[in-house]
């Protein structure tokens, strides 16, 4: 007999509880610059958390997806907070809460204190931000200029630099699309 180990994956139950929820949140929005409904950035960064995960295994996998799934939900639309909490549980919530940027805070504050607030969470919140990101390290719309282009890899860094080392292959991605959008860069 042939001994194999089974390795905790993430549930299709939670998986499309979560996108059914973001999708009926996010109706209706578009991915910026395209005619794509906002639902494939958010099931984009749940295939890199999840291929992130089955590579180096996470140890609440669903928590991950479904917080990759819900990431934009309380930035992006007039969900609250509580209603996350109420459909996923306290844990969701966290997550989404400290991916989601206080508007209330200077814009030049708004990433640091995200970022404070995912290192406080488990890795698996750090992972869908690196995930993120990484998603979103595309070639950028054709209306943002060089310095729009320099500052997004900027924060792309600081992003690597605080969270890349709570997941080491999400992290080595997230490394390597840096590099790979400077071929985006107007030369300085």
């Amino acid at each position: 007999m042939i001994g194999c180990m089974i390795r905790v994956m993430w549930t299709p139950e939670a998986y499309l509880r979560a996108l059914h929820f973001a999708s009926e949140r996010h109706a209706g929005q578009l991915v910026p610059g395209t005619s794509h409904p906002y639902l494939v950035h958010l099931v984009s960064v749940a295939a890199e958390v999840m291929r992130g995960a089955a590579l180096e295994p996470l140890d609440r996998p669903d928590l991950a997806v479904t917080c990759a799934l819900l990431h934009d939900v309380v930035e992006d639309t007039p969900t609250p907070v509580a209603d996350v909490a109420a459909a996923f549980g306290d844990d969701v919530a966290r997550g989404v809460s400290a991916l989601s940027k206080d508007p209330a805070l200077p814009k030049d504050q708004q990433l640091a204190d995200s970022l404070a607030r995912i290192r406080a969470c488990p890795r698996e919140v750090w992972a869908v931000k690196l995930a993120d990101r990484i998603t979103n390290l595309q070639p950028p719309p054709a209306r943002w200029d060089g310095t729009k282009r320099r500052r997004y890899q900027h924060e792309a860094r600081e992003i690597h630099a605080a969270l890349g080392a709570g997941h080491g292959v999400l992290g080595a991605r997230l490394a390597h699309m840096i590099e790979a959008y400077t071929a985006h860069l107007d030369p300085a």
